[in-house]
């Protein structure tokens, strides 16, 4: 199964990286670095670790990160650990035995990387945390992400101007779906979004049949579209099955929308009847085309040329021994310090503004939209 996972990631990173040759998700409209052409090497090796290439964020991620510093000078080593704890861990540990000067990190489970971190701090190895903060480390230098209970707190505002909440609408039948335990993003995404819909729970315009709330409990590992699906599956049958309507489903992520969308369709939902307002993260470009479509009602922008832009000024700048740009020196406890960080805006984007923040702004074409 494994195996199986890493060849379709394989086959997925090369159609991603056709599509970002192609569409402005994976080029750089609002780099430095020009063309993105080599520049000469000026003698520094910054290690890049990346999570997976089975979603199409973190093969555009990796790609802006890597042109734009070595459109500076930097030799960059960028390697995917496909959801693989132990292989990130083995990847780091490389980087700093190969002469890494930097090391920017998008970690798997954070906790798993605490000893190799360790290690790059005893190598005097400035770590930046990108996007998924590392948690229990002293290691880590500086962090950059987007506002993360930002990202829910989105979410929540669209699900009550949509469901007209706020007029006191309702009661509406809606189910929760939480990210990765192990990622400090979820954790934070929940809290946003809670903080907005929670008081609709507790006025009873928005109930929940499965009951199911507690993070614990709708959390999906490694954000699993599987597992999501399995999850929306169990919701169905256990919960709906005689008819009543679910009215929406919060999801933190468009891989696990696409999990929820097809549990949906099997069990006869069908858009534009009975389909329910489904809600994502990432603007991937198959969740771009599911709102176009009506599968899915709504995702959150992370343009993530921006937060390349924003890590690759950190690495210049920490390398130079300058203080990068932050905006944050309170909200990113990780057990151990207060890590400065740089939170960068999401967009809440659905069928009213997708042109205009995705296709005007050059992420993506309309032609890879069908449009």
């Amino acid at each position: 199964m494994r195996n199986l996972k890493k060849i379709l990631a394989l086959l997925m990173t090369g159609i991603m990286l056709v599509l970002a040759a192609g569409c402005g998700g994976g080029s750089s409209s609002n780099s430095s670095s020009g063309s993105g052409a080599k520049a000469p090497s000026n003698g520094k090796r910054v290690g890049v670790a990346m999570p997976t290439q089975s979603s199409q964020r973190w093969i555009q991620d990796g790609a802006n990160m890597k042109q734009k510093l070595e459109a500076l000078g930097y030799e960059v080593d960028l390697q995917y650990a496909e959801d693989d704890v132990q292989a990130q861990v083995s990847q780091i540990e490389n980087m700093i035995t190969n002469g890494a000067n930097c090391l920017v990190v998008a970690s798997i489970d954070s906790s798993a990387l605490v000893n190799a971190l360790a290690q790059a701090k005893a190598n005097n190895i400035p770590v930046i945390a990108y996007d998924r903060l590392l948690m229990d480390t002293d290691s880590v230098s500086y962090y950059a992400t987007f506002d993360n209970k930002g990202v829910g707190t989105l979410i929540g505002k669209y699900v009550e101007k949509k469901l007209g909440l706020a007029e006191g609408k309702g009661p509406y039948n809606v189910e929760f779906f939480a990210g990765s335990p192990d990622d400090n993003n979820a954790h934070f995404l929940n809290d946003g979004l809670f903080e907005v819909l929670k008081p609709y729970i507790d006025k009873g315009q928005l109930v929940v049949p499965s009951g199911q709330t507690d993070f614990n409990t709708i959390c999906t590992l490694r954000w699993s579209q599987e597992a999501a699906q399995k999850r929306m599956e169990d919701i169905i049958s256990g919960y709906y099955s005689n008819g009543k309507k679910l009215d929406a489903v919060i999801s933190p992520f468009d891989g696990i929308s696409y999990g929820i969308a097809a549990a949906l369709e099997g069990a006869g939902y069908q858009v534009g009847t009975n389909w329910p307002i489904i809600t994502g993260q990432d603007a991937e470009l198959m969740a771009t085309k599911n709102i176009i479509s009506g599968k899915q009602t709504m995702t959150v922008f992370k343009d993530t040329r921006i937060l390349a832009d924003k890590c690759v000024m950190m690495v210049q700048a920490v390398l130079e021994g300058k203080d990068p740009e932050i905006n944050d020196t309170k909200s990113y406890d990780n057990h151990k310090l207060i890590v400065p960080s740089y939170l960068c805006t999401p967009v809440a984007v659905d069928k009213d503004n997708y042109q205009k923040e995705l296709v005007d702004s050059n992420y993506y074409k309309a032609a890879d939209l069908g449009l």
